[in-house]
């Protein structure tokens, strides 16, 4: 069988498949199953062509860090075929363990299980599958491999998945500020006593990147109205787990009908592989076909969140710098109480409040390093000229409330 195939990325134009086990990978169902998750879950309903997959993004990063070893290996660091196809492997699979409709529903259908302990567990999966041969990939994962930068390549605060899904995302939204020069970064690219450190001349690009990512956060990841159709979209399943536990009976596939039929936390998940099994049937059509036969269900709010979500009609979401007092927040509930005929109990399900943060970088984890001419090494908020690095260090809180257009205007931004 061929397995030299070449793949058209709408990014960076024609990319190859660079091996043989590479291509075996790909084919696996585990990872066929990101061609049927979105990438920026419920971003869609703001910038109508961000349906990408994380199908898409595994590529690109491949692609990606083909280029990075091709750089480093230029700059005489040495890596063998080993290596490379292993960190290859891992940046391949390091979204493997995303459920449906990506960080949406990351702890709703499994409590307290992060995607990245499902990626770890998945990756032990295949390499027992194939008898071994992801050993080295799973220990550059894990950050056990004594070559610190492999894992740096794979997961920091300048990895190839960063690098991928700005300049992906950007693409996909039309947002330019996000818009990064991922090729001149990767140029940059150096080794320094063992760690991962950028070119002096590649600064300006790190810079420009630092700030892509804080303003992809509050455009498109964090935009308000995302926020709000991603609490809409949790509280549904929510709902159809509540259902369930009280005997419903709920149209769902099958896998899905094993998530909201079990009360599913991290021990339960690890104790027992079936948890494990079904989660790899999942993507975002299982979710799909149950909200549209969901619209119909008898349940008044289940049947009214799904038709929200079906039919764009999402909540009014406003962010603001201070707390919202709980005076704030009971006025919001007795009005969407009182509109709905709800009960106490059931208000939850129509108003959300939730605190968000970012920053574009940490300073105290695993710090992005300047190499300069003299052979020094320096932290980029130190080496760099621009007088606002640091403060984009600083992460920004937000609260955010939301609620049902329906009662009207009744809190603002500020």
């Amino acid at each position: 069988m061929n397995k030299k195939k070449i793949i058209n990325d709408p990014v960076y134009g024609f990319v190859s498949i660079p091996s043989d086990f590479i291509f075996d990978l790909v084919q696996h169902p585990f990872l066929q199953r990101l061609r049927y998750i979105k990438q920026v879950s419920m971003t869609h309903l703001v910038y109508p062509g961000a349906l990408h997959t994380r199908f898409q993004h595994v590529i690109g990063s491949v692609h990606l860090m083909g280029l990075a070893i091709d750089t480093l290996r230029s700059k005489e660091v040495e890596i063998s075929f080993q290596e490379e196809e292993a960190l290859l492997a891992a940046i391949l699979l390091h979204d493997i363990g995303h459920g449906p409709f990506s960080h949406s529903l990351e702890h709703t259908l499994v409590e307290g299980v992060s995607h990245e302990v499902i990626s770890s567990l998945l990756m032990d999966k295949l390499n027992k599958e194939f008898s071994g041969k992801l050993d080295l990939a799973l220990t550059i994962f894990k950050d056990q491999y004594q070559r610190k930068f492999f894992h740096q390549l794979v997961s920091s605060q300048l990895d190839i998945d960063r690098m991928d899904y700005l300049n992906r995302d950007s693409f996909f939204t039309g947002v330019s500020e996000g818009v990064i020069s991922f090729d001149r970064i990767i140029t940059m690219l150096n080794v320094q006593d063992g760690e991962l450190v950028i070119d002096a001349k590649g600064i300006y690009s790190v810079e420009k990147f630092l700030i892509a990512r804080r303003l992809m956060y509050w455009q498109v990841y964090l935009h308000k109205t995302v926020l709000g159709a991603e609490q809409l979209l949790i509280k549904i399943l929510y709902r159809a787990k509540e259902l369930s536990a009280q005997g419903a009976s709920l149209f769902a596939t099958q896998a899905l009908q094993h998530f909201l039929s079990h009360k599913i936390d991290i021990e339960t998940f690890l104790q027992d592989s079936v948890h494990l099994e079904w989660f790899t049937k999942l993507d975002d059509t299982d979710i799909m076909s149950a909200l549209k036969e969901w619209m119909s269900q008898e349940d008044k709010i289940l049947s009214a969140l799904c038709r929200k979500v079906m039919n764009r009609d999402l909540p009014r979401t406003v962010l603001r710098k201070t707390p919202f007092t709980d005076q704030e927040v009971q006025l919001v509930k007795q009005h969407v109480k009182d509109y709905f005929e709800l009960d106490d109990d059931q208000v939850d399900y129509f108003v959300y409040t939730q605190v968000i943060a970012n920053s574009a970088y940490d300073i105290e984890h695993d710090s992005i390093k300047i190499l300069n001419k003299l052979g020094n090494v320096q932290d980029i908020t130190e080496a760099s000229d621009l007088s606002n690095l640091e403060a984009l260090a600083k992460p920004v809180q937000k609260y955010v409330i939301s609620y049902p257009k329906e009662v009207g205007f009744l809190l603002y931004e500020g």
